[in-house]
This record gives structure tokens, C-alpha cells and sequence, in this order.
């Protein structure tokens, strides 16, 4: 898994519309990867990353949701949680793998990137991510940037 002070991965994948992103992680940005699209822990933590996005937009920072559900699956969640942020398909679990992370399952662990610069600022990984209360601790982490 990639660690603080490593270099960010070039990545490219569908978003909920089926647009091809490639995030250029020179400002400040952050990827958090999720299990699955529609399950409460994932929506509880996307509904916050979605409170907090006009904060993180201040910041001058981007989200981005990854998890391995595909593009229809991100667009009917993305609607029903009326989420404004790209959330990223990665059914192959390539985005995941360029991040140093394991899809063994068809699922990816809920871990946190904050990125700028080209580089890993900060890591939350799986054991100490809460969704409750996530995105705000996340952008208190993108502040500090």
C-alpha cells in the first residue's frame, strides 16, 4: 500500500456518467475507496464526503470515490445519494492496485488517500476509518496542506 511521501500513480477510470477521468493529484486531492455502492456504512460515508464538499471545493481540494462497482452501479448510487464528486468505477481492480490495495473478494478494504503535490500526504486505513465522521476528519487533513 502505497505510505506517505510516495509518489501518486497515474490512473485513469470511468466515472458515474461513463466519462473517462484521469486526476492530474497535483492539487490537493482526495481518493477514498469504499466496498460497495448502496451499503450503509458506504452511503453514511458518502453523504458526508457530499456536506463537506463545498468545504473541500474552499480548500481548493477534489474527491474522488473508488470502489470496484461498476459504471451503471456508481450512476444509480450517485443519483440516490445525489453525490456531486466523481465516483470512480474499478471493477478490475486496476485504480486499487496502482494504490498498493488488495480487491481479493471483488472488494476493496475502506481506505483514504490525501494527496497533492504528486504525492501521498496522508493514509487512513481500514482500521481507523469510522464513516461516521470521516470527510470531516479528512478535511481537516486537506487544510493543513
Amino acid at each position: 500500500m502505497l505510505d506517505t511521501g510516495d509518489a501518486v500513480p497515474e490512473i485513469e477510470a470511468q466515472n458515474q456518467n461513463g466519462e473517462t477521468v484521469t486526476p492530474t493529484f497535483t492539487g490537493p486531492t482526495v481518493v477514498y475507496f469504499y466496498p460497495r455502492d448502496g451499503t450503509p456504512g458506504c452511503q453514511l460515508e458518502a453523504r458526508q464526503f457530499q456536506a463537506e464538499l463545498p468545504d473541500f471545493r474552499d480548500l481548493g481540494a477534489t474527491v474522488y470515490g473508488v470502489s470496484t462497482d461498476d459504471v451503471a452501479s456508481h450512476r444509480a448510487f450517485a443519483d440516490e445519494e445525489a453525490l456531486d464528486f466523481d465516483l470512480l468505477a474499478d471493477p478490475d481492480g486496476e485504480v486499487a492496485a496502482a494504490f498498493g490495495l488488495d480487491t481479493e473478494g471483488g472488494y476493496v478494504e475502506r481506505i483514504t488517500f490525501v494527496l497533492a503535490d504528486g504525492a501521498v500526504q496522508a493514509v487512513v486505513d481500514a482500521d481507523d476509518v469510522n464513516p461516521d465522521g470521516h470527510a470531516a476528519t479528512v478535511r481537516e487533513q486537506v487544510a493543513t496542506l
